[in-house]
C-alpha cells in the first residue's frame, strides 16, 4: 500500500476503477498515515472520519454494482478549513468562530464529492487567510514536510502539506495574494490560481455571503497536473441565477508540445528581489523548455508599470480583506486613517487608506486595474504564457512577529522587507489571469522551488498542459524524504 501514497489522485482513481485497491482500503491508508505523520505537522486540523468511511463504504458498494460517481470515484480528499462543509467547524483560524459550524456544504464541496471523491477532513490555514504562514489560535502552527522549522506556506498551507508528505489524494485552497500558489512552491506540489469567477466561491465565507470577492479565487492543488485539469473540471461553472444563462467554455491548451509554445520570462524585479536559489531553480527548467523546442523571449514585457501595478493590487487587495474585519476595526481605521500626512507612504498608511477606500476611488483603481487587463491581454496575442517567480525564497523559518510590518525574510543575504514577494503573486491576481505552479526544484538548500506559469484570460487548461509537458522533460513532484 505504501506505494499508493504518494501517487496523483488521476491514478489511485484509476487503480480504484481496475479493483487494484478498494475505496475504504485507500482512505483508511490515508487515516493511517495522518495518524503517523500528522503530529509532527498539523497539516489536518479537523477529522470527519466516521463520516468518510460511510462514504467510502458506499462507494465500494457502488463500484461493485457497476456504478461511477465520476472521474475520482473513491479518491480520498482533504481541503482547506475555510471552505464550508456541513456539519464540521469554519473558522478561518478566528477564535471568535471556533463554534462556526456550517450547514451546508460549500458549491465546490458539493461539485467535487459529485466527481467521486471521499472528503476526510479540513486543513490548517493563518488567522483571516491573510499571511505567507499558515498558524493560529484555534489549531495552532503547520509544519512544512521538508523541514518542520520551516514554513508550508500560506494561506493554503495545510493543503500542501498533507499533498507532499502524502497524507490525502487531492486538496483544495483559495488564493488572494498567493495563498495557492506560495504553499504550493513552499512544499513542491502543483497548485492552480484559476481565472477569476470560473470557480464559483459561495461557501468558502465566514458569513455565508453571496458576493465573490474582488481578486479572490478557490482552486486545486495537487501531486500532478492532470489531477488540476480534473478538479478544475469538477469545480468550474456557473453558479445560482447565472446558471440559468452562461456556460463555461474554456478552450483547449495552446499547444500539444513545448514545440509549439511562444514562452515569456521575467525572473528579476527590482522592486521584489528574487534569491539566486529560486532563480537558479527556474533558470534551469526554462532552459529544459528551451531544448524542448519553445520559443523562449526573456525581454518581453507586457506594457504595464510594476510599481503602479503593484500599488493598485495592494489598495485593492486591504479593500476587499479587511472588509472581513468587524465594524469596530473599520471605524478605529477610519478615525487613525484621517490623521495620516499627505506623504506617508508607510505600510501603516497604505493599509489604512486600502481599508477605508471611498466608492469614487475604489471605481478608479478598478478602471486602471482594467487598463492594466486589456494590456496584458495583448501581451498574449504575441506569447502563450509568461513564466516567473511565485516567492523571493524557499520555504523561510517560522516568524511569528505580531508586528507583520516588521518581519523580514533573507534574499540573497540581504533583510527585505516581509511583504515585498507579494508582488509576483499580486501583478496577475489583480488582473484576474490564471497560473499554475509546478515543482521545479529542490533548489541549493535541498528545499523545494516552484514555477510561476501565467497564462492569458481563461487560458487556464494552458497553463496546466505546460506544467504537464515540463514535467516530462525535467520531472515532477518528489516525495520529501521520512515519508515513506
Amino acid at each position: 500500500m505504501s506505494e499508493l501514497a504518494f501517487k496523483t489522485a488521476v491514478e489511485l482513481a484509476d487503480a480504484i476503477r481496475a479493483k487494484q485497491v478498494g475505496c475504504l482500503e485507500l482512505l483508511d491508508h490515508y487515516i493511517d498515515r495522518v495518524e503517523r505523520h500528522n503530529p509532527a505537522l498539523n497539516a489536518l486540523v479537523v477529522k470527519d472520519y466516521d463520516n468518510a468511511r460511510k462514504r467510502a463504504r458506499e462507494a465500494d458498494a457502488a463500484l461493485a454494482r457497476g456504478e461511477t460517481w465520476g472521474p475520482l470515484h473513491g479518491v480520498p480528499i482533504s481541503i482547506k478549513e475555510s471552505y464550508n462543509v456541513a456539519g464540521q467547524p469554519t473558522t478561518w483560524g478566528v477564535p471568535d468562530f471556533a463554534d462556526n459550524i456550517a450547514k451546508s456544504d460549500a458549491v465546490a464541496v458539493e461539485r467535487l464529492k459529485n466527481a467521486g471523491v471521499t472528503l476526510f477532513g479540513k486543513t490548517n490555514v493563518p488567522l483571516y487567510l491573510g499571511d505567507f504562514q499558515s498558524y493560529n489560535d484555534v489549531y495552532g502552527t503547520t509544519n512544512n514536510p521538508w523541514d518542520v522549522t520551516r514554513t508550508p506556506g500560506g494561506s493554503s498551507g495545510g493543503s500542501a502539506a498533507m499533498l507532499a508528505a502524502g497524507l490525502t489524494g487531492l486538496d483544495a485552497g483559495s488564493d488572494i495574494g498567493g495563498s495557492i500558489r506560495n504553499p504550493a512552491h513552499y512544499s513542491g506540489v502543483y497548485g492552480l490560481k484559476p481565472t477569476w469567477g470560473i470557480l464559483p466561491l459561495r461557501g468558502h465565507s465566514l458569513l455565508d455571503t453571496v458576493t465573490p470577492a474582488d481578486i479572490s479565487v478557490i482552486g486545486p492543488l495537487a501531486r500532478g497536473p492532470e489531477d488540476l485539469a480534473v478538479a478544475l473540471d469538477a469545480m468550474a461553472g456557473a453558479d445560482g441565477p447565472d446558471a440559468n444563462g452562461w456556460r463555461l467554455d474554456l478552450a483547449a491548451p495552446r499547444g500539444a508540445s513545448l514545440k509549439d509554445y511562444r514562452i515569456a520570462v521575467w525572473l528579476d524585479q527590482d522592486i521584489a528581489a528574487v534569491d539566486t536559489e529560486v532563480t537558479d531553480c527556474l533558470s534551469a527548467a526554462v532552459d529544459a523548455m528551451a531544448k524542448a523546442g519553445a520559443a523562449i523571449d526573456d525581454k518581453a514585457r507586457p506594457e504595464i508599470d510594476p510599481v503602479r501595478a503593484l500599488a493598485v493590487y495592494r489598495q485593492l487587495l486591504y479593500a476587499v480583506t479587511t472588509s472581513r474585519r468587524p465594524q469596530e476595526a473599520f471605524d478605529e481605521a477610519l478615525a487613525e486613517a484621517a490623521g495620516l500626512a499627505a506623504d506617508d507612504d508607510s505600510p501603516r498608511a497604505r493599509l489604512l487608506r486600502g481599508t477605508t477606500l471611498h466608492h469614487r476611488q475604489w471605481l478608479a483603481l478598478n478602471e486602471e486595474r482594467n487598463q492594466m487587463r486589456w494590456r496584458w491581454a495583448e501581451f498574449f496575442k504575441d506569447y502563450d504564457a509568461l513564466i516567473c517567480p511565485i516567492s523571493a525564497t524557499s520555504a523561510f523559518p517560522h516568524d511569528h512577529d505580531a508586528d507583520m510590518d516588521g518581519r523580514t525574510i533573507t534574499v540573497n543575504g540581504k533583510s527585505v522587507a516581509y511583504f515585498d514577494q507579494i508582488f509576483w503573486a499580486g501583478l496577475f491576481g489583480v488582473a484576474h489571469l490564471p497560473a499554475t505552479v509546478a515543482p521545479v526544484g529542490p533548489g541549493a538548500s535541498g528545499l523545494p522551488v516552484g514555477m510561476q506559469i501565467v497564462g492569458p484570460h481563461l487560458g487556464d487548461r494552458t497553463t496546466i498542459e505546460i506544467a504537464r509537458l515540463l514535467a516530462q522533460e525535467i520531472g515532477g513532484f518528489t516525495p520529501p524524504p521520512g515519508y515513506d
